[in-house]
């Protein structure tokens, strides 16, 4: 999944700044999937599947009709749907769900997550996710620099420059300051139609594949590309709800060929 092409920057972008910020947007992609998945890992939050299925179901078609009530341009909510957002960022208090754990429903070839945090866990997920977009930015950087600048050629030049300018603070990119000024309600997404599923599991969380998916979905033991490929779609509600500043992440994955 992200895996880059063989072409050089030049090629892929003939702006330098453009590639170099394509560069940025990759990593904080790979950033936000990184804060979103390893609660496991580093926060002490647990797997817990058997989550009743027709609340999933209601948070799958609530947050569908969120995204589609918002313009294309903005992932700001308009006004008439700050009340279903505010109601959903409640749902640990409404619906007697933990916060930071992941709450999971799964069928063979599909799984639904659902994650919420809540005040200080907030401002941990930030802080996490501006962690690990530093860290990449500063590794590529590093690469890219030891790769190219040897070039003698004015494009290699400035995208270097450019990329070497990339000091992105993702809370502004997520509009933190603005939601809690202003009590907004923004939703962003991410989509991919293939996902590695050992990569997400044993990389990202830190458990067996089985573990998140169920035993009837494992890939065998030595699983093709094809086995391991998962449409993902990842939903990320940001606002505030009690005077509180939430997060509502729910996660769709079906695997993505037709075997079950």
């Amino acid at each position: 999944m992200y895996e880059d092409p063989e072409e050089s920057p030049t090629e892929r972008s003939a702006d330098p700044a453009v590639r170099a910020q394509e560069q940025a947007d990759k990593f904080r992609t790979i950033a936000e999937l990184a804060a979103v998945f390893e609660g496991a890992r580093k926060f002490e939050a647990q797997l817990k599947p058997g989550v009743d299925a027709a609340i999933m179901r209601d948070l799958q078609r609530a947050m569908a009709t969120l995204e589609k009530s918002k313009l294309p341009e903005s992932p700001v909510l308009p006004e008439p749907s700050l009340p279903d957002a505010a109601a959903l960022l409640d749902w640990p208090a409404t619906k007697t769900l933990s916060t930071n754990d992941y709450h999971i429903h799964r069928r063979p070839g599909e799984v639904m997550i659902a994650r919420w945090l809540a005040g200080p866990q907030v401002d941990q997920f930030y802080k996490r996710l501006q962690a690990h977009f530093d860290a990449a930015i500063a590794g590529f950087k590093e690469d890219e620099r030891q790769a190219l600048e040897w070039k003698q050629d004015e494009s290699v030049a400035k995208y270097l420059e450019a990329l070497d300018k990339i000091d992105d603070k993702l809370a502004e990119q997520y509009l933190r300051d603005p939601i809690r000024a202003f009590n907004l309600a923004v939703l962003s997404t991410q989509t991919a139609d293939e996902i590695n599923i050992q990569f997400l599991c044993e990389t990202m969380i830190g458990v067996p594949i089985g573990a998140l998916v169920g035993p009837q979905s494992v890939p065998p033991d030595e699983p093709s590309e094809s086995d391991l490929a998962w449409f993902f779609k990842l939903f990320s509600l940001r606002g505030v709800a009690g005077e509180e500043e939430r997060i509502c992440i729910f996660v769709y994955m079906q695997k993505s060929d037709d075997s079950f």
